[in-house]
């Protein structure tokens, strides 16, 4: 069984969440899904998912999951009808090697570990694959909602009862506010309960700020984030988001965001005020092109689009179409 104590340094190379991204300017998906893992009512079986939240991808389309509501890791190999579990043990009471909660998971190849946000517990761990191996308390005390990995090594928390976002460097425990960080508000200074977030190659922070409906751009060192998306606060207005989850931004500065209430995936490119709907409906359903409440984004290599579907239980893939190449 594994044991518990302080952080170690935590490698840079081979994060998933930080690997290089797929080139996706101009780049169109398959309106049809396919259901990668789970797809049946919740379950607590090894072919089931109970509201899955945050995914991570890694080079040969292996799918991580925290599997929310079970309370645990799993990893779902290509092309595989059910998961292995890789954290956690499915019980939420309070030990040292189970999970509560798991709101999200990055896998760091370079030493085979996952570092987990893990809610129900406050605290940012690493779980070594190897149960040999010791868990360590990357970072304690805190309401993780997300996690993302800049390119040297830092992690970033966004953590949705403080609405901040903190870099932690190596070994740091205390960590500094890179955006929010004044209260629960509507300004640009602040944020309110942020759902998720992502690192640019230049450490700029994209944030989720799911009560203000919006996607934020704080840059290195800004004392206020930049408008990117959204911002009118909840509306019908077909165009307008409403509690965005999951984000990503591709070399083209291209942003993705996740629409939890409305049931689907907006992008806009660099510059554009008005976002284009790529999967999804403006209503729930249970279809191949349908979400039910949608909560995180990745990619893999060659640019095919994973997403999370947490009502719906369920990952569902949606292939880049290569004639658009």
């Amino acid at each position: 069984m594994a044991q518990i104590n302080e952080a170690e340094g935590l490698s840079n190379e081979g994060n998933s969440k930080s690997s290089s991204m797929p080139k996706l300017e101009n780049a169109q998906w398959i309106q049809e899904g396919t259901t990668v893992a789970g797809g049946k009512k919740w379950g607590t079986g090894l072919g089931d998912l109970n509201f899955p939240s945050g995914i991570d991808v890694d080079d040969d389309e292996t799918v991580y999951i925290a599997d929310y509501s079970n309370n645990r890791v799993v990893e779902w190999k290509k092309g595989a009808t059910t998961g292995k579990v890789v954290a956690g043990d499915g019980d939420p009471r309070n030990r040292v090697d189970r999970l509560c909660h798991p709101k999200d998971v990055i896998y760091d190849k370079a030493t085979d570990s996952f570092i987990i946000a893990d809610e129900g517990n406050r605290r940012v761990i690493r779980y070594p694959r190897q149960t040999d191996l010791s868990i360590q308390t990357l970072i304690p005390g805190v309401d993780p909602s997300d996690l993302a990995i800049d390119s040297d090594g830092n992690i970033y928390v966004c953590d949705h009862k403080a609405h901040e976002v903190k870099r932690y460097r190596q070994g740091e425990t205390v960590g500094t506010v890179v955006a929010g960080g004044n209260g629960k508000g509507v300004h640009l200074n602040q944020l309110s309960h942020p759902t998720c977030i992502f690192v640019d190659k230049d450490h700029s922070v994209y944030v989720s700020d799911w009560g203000n409906h919006r996607i934020v751009k704080w840059e290195k060192n800004a004392t206020k984030g930049i408008l990117i998306a959204g911002g009118n606060g909840y509306s019908r207005d077909p165009m307008a988001l409403a509690d965005p989850f999951g984000v990503f931004v591709d070399e083209s500065d291209t942003v993705y965001a996740v629409d939890w209430r409305k049931h689907r995936v907006v992008c806009w490119p660099k510059g554009d005020t008005q976002g284009s709907v790529i999967v999804g409906e403006d209503k729930d359903g249970n279809g191949s092109n349908q979400f039910y409440h949608p909560m995180d984004i990745a990619f893999d290599r060659q640019g095919n689009l994973y997403i999370s579907d947490y009502s719906n239980n369920r990952v569902q893939k949606f292939n880049r179409n290569t004639n658009n190449i």
